[in-house]
């Protein structure tokens, strides 16, 4: 595919005047243009069928929520069954599992490596018969609604180039990510809100959580105006979104419309594309001086939505109120929004912890689905939910008959997705009986980035951008697509 071409980014209608003269076919033509370029400078799905041609064919979504579980979910304890750990609960998982495969510092110098089996219950539910622990009880009651990839694996065995790698493609920092590429690609549908939005949520345990770093929504060598628009709890939703005291609309319109006319005569000037990302970006903001607030406003919910979601739903800040947000933003055509809950990271007091952070996460993330369904969204939007990895099977640190910790494990981890043409009540590939190497249909994770653009109708070969003179892709130079996924 031929990236969007940087020079009509900056195309404006004088120019086109002064080289094809003041005629009426030429002001037919420049008026054409003109909408193309706003198209462009606005980050429109207009832009993307004029400049792209995308979707490459029909998508089986229109848009993405990902519930990033960051810190990495252990797959043992919550998703992948293994009946035989129970019995070999505190004995030496055996040589020809590890087979040799790198540690992490922290369990590099244990003498012992023993088998940790989960604390909690495993059962079955729904006509799928899914095993799921019985720390989520809500994802339980739609695991007929779910596909679960089991085998998902990957390069990186440290939180943050394993981060980096799931979402930008790469363990190295400095590449887009996913969100820019898919608001590079198809752009917005709604003129008055991002492409492309972040919220961030806490543990509520309070421990220690592992960093996130804006770069993990950032553009990268794309054009600015495709980063996510981070959303915050507390203050001002966006930051510098709102007025300062006695200033008015009004004023605020001038002062940008003065500061649009500067901007243009530097961006004729100098044909830098990332000064029209700039103008894009003021206007973006004052539209969404008024469709953030009332975005943001749910006191319109009923009571019986803030039963599905939780208490803490009513909780600014929190991943209840955060995928009742998320539910909003989608309703009203935001492509691509992404929900960061940090804590994951269980090397100690994982019976503990885990529980907690399950009782964070688990009714929101079940109510999320349950509610596109009902308002017949679910089957054109695509719900993400996983980590950057997974946890070993054997302890971290001392293994005592109330509490246990996990490493860091890349070979093997569980993911499920909802919606947008997936199978339902399916399970796609098989591990060990360790739950720590594949044995059927591996996928790493540029397969699971290239299902996911596949969803959307992107050829993910094709979703291309030039930089340092090469063709970079979400997907570097691998990833298939997982087809055994889909109705």
């Amino acid at each position: 595919m031929t990236e969007i071409l940087p020079t009509l980014t900056h195309f404006n209608r004088r120019q086109f005047l002064h080289g094809a003269g003041v005629n009426l076919g030429a002001a037919a033509l420049a008026c054409l243009m003109d909408r193309r370029l706003d198209a462009a400078t606005k980050g429109t799905s207009d832009a993307s069928q004029i400049f792209n041609h995308l979707p490459n064919f029909t998508p089986r979504a229109k848009r993405v929520i990902y519930l990033c579980q960051t810190g990495a979910p252990s797959q043992v304890d919550l998703f992948d069954y293994k009946p035989k750990l129970k019995s070999l609960h505190g004995t030496q998982i055996p040589d020809s599992v590890r087979g040799g495969q790198r540690l992490t510092e922290f369990t590099s110098g244990q003498a012992k490596l023993p088998v940790a089996a989960p604390k909690g219950a495993f059962s079955q539910h729904g006509q799928s018969g899914r095993w799921i622990s019985d720390l989520l009880p809500y994802t339980a009651g739609i695991v007929d609604r779910l596909c679960f990839v089991n085998t998902l694996h990957t390069e990186a065995i440290n939180h943050d180039p394993a981060l980096t790698m799931i979402q930008t493609g790469s363990q190295r920092p400095g590449r887009a990510s996913m969100g820019s590429w898919v608001s590079y690609g198809l752009g917005s549908e709604n003129h008055d809100l991002p492409t492309f939005v972040v919220m961030i949520s806490q543990n509520s345990d309070g421990a220690n959580a592992q960093p996130l770093y804006d770069r993990l929504w950032g553009s990268g060598f794309l054009p600015s105006r495709h980063q996510g628009v981070k959303f915050r709890s507390v203050g001002d939703p966006v930051v510098y979104l709102t007025n300062p005291p006695g200033v008015a609309v009004s004023t605020r319109r001038r002062v940008l419309n003065d500061l649009a006319k500067l901007n243009r005569i530097k961006l004729d000037a100098a044909g830098d594309p990332e000064i029209a990302a700039r103008i894009a970006q003021y206007e973006l903001a004052f539209r969404m001086q008024s469709s953030v607030p009332e975005l943001l406003d749910t006191s319109t919910e009923p009571d019986h939505i803030y039963d599905l979601y939780g208490p803490e739903s009513r909780h600014p800040g929190t991943f209840a109120a955060n995928c009742l947000l998320a539910r909003r933003l989608v309703e009203r055509g935001v492509r691509f929004v992404q929900l960061f809950h940090r804590g994951w990271d269980h090397h100690g007091n994982l019976p503990t912890r885990i529980a907690a952070q399950c009782k964070d996460t688990d009714q929101g993330s079940a109510a999320l689905v349950r509610d596109l369904e009902q308002r017949g969204l679910l089957e054109d939007t695509l719900v993400i939910w996983g980590g950057e990895f997974g946890r070993t099977v054997f302890c971290q640190g001392e293994l005592t008959a109330t509490n246990y910790g996990r490493d860091h494990h890349p070979r093997c981890f569980t993911v499920w997705m909802a919606g947008a043409g997936l199978r339902p009540g399916f399970s796609y590939g098989k591990t060990d009986d360790f739950s720590y190497n594949v044995d059927e249909n591996p996928v790493h994770v540029h397969d699971l980035n290239a299902t996911i653009l596949h969803c959307l109708g992107v050829d993910h070969t094709r979703l291309t951008f030039k930089f340092q003179g090469r063709r970079h892709r979400l997907t570097d130079v691998e990833g298939n697509v997982m087809r055994e996924l889909f109705t």
